[in-house]
């Protein structure tokens, strides 16, 4: 038997490697409550594979292009999603449908399909309700992203300090100008320079 925290750890003789907690949760919910799951690496890897599909196309969301008609029935797809978790709960039915998002959302980034700024929104809020609030998903390529980006900041803090301290103010200023630019806020304080992400 291999408990829940090798499987996360990856501390085990069953598995090929650890995998996350969402991946997990992904790959419970691919089976309807009442059956039993296939566990296996094979099987956990397919659905860590999927998992990471989900949440590219979740992250496109914002870089697609809109158009004056839409392609892809949003609402029509939203009602079948609704209908499969009003059928006893059913995930293995309703990621169907959200894999059929996937595809679209592919082929509208491709321009070959096209979605209106209304049904976007929908579309958007639709799978954000379904995959996060819902299914209780995670897009841990955000949460990684998240880390990289405050890395990014923290060394670019680094050197405006270093700026500073060289009485290079143009170079300070020139810093902190352009991370206003893109939304990032810096507080100077007695201990230190803070960020905040507007």
């Amino acid at each position: 038997f291999i408990l829940p925290n090798e499987i996360l750890s990856g501390k085990n003789t069953i598995l090929p490697k650890a995998f996350s907690a969402s991946v997990v949760r992904f790959f419970n919910l691919q089976a309807n409550y009442r059956s039993i799951l296939d566990f296996s690496g094979t099987a956990l890897e397919a659905s860590e594979k999927g998992h990471s599909k989900l949440m590219e196309a979740v992250s496109l969301l914002e870089k697609i292009p809109v158009a004056s008609t839409s392609s892809f029935n949003v609402q029509k797809w939203r009602t079948h999603c609704y209908a499969a978790m009003n059928d006893d709960f059913n995930t293995p039915v309703l990621i169907s449908h959200l894999f059929e998002a996937v595809k679209a959302i592919n082929l509208i980034k491709e321009q070959k399909a096209s979605i209106t700024v209304q049904d976007l929104e929908t579309l958007k809020e639709t799978l954000n309700t379904f995959v996060f609030d819902i299914l209780g998903l995670t897009n841990e390529v955000l949460q990684s992203d998240s880390g990289k980006i405050n890395g990014v900041v923290e060394l670019l803090i680094k050197l405006r300090k270093e700026a500073r301290e060289n009485k290079d103010w143009g170079l300070s200023d020139q810093i902190r100008d352009e991370l206003i630019e893109l939304g990032i806020q810096l507080k100077d304080g007695k201990e230190g320079t803070t960020f905040s992400i507007q």
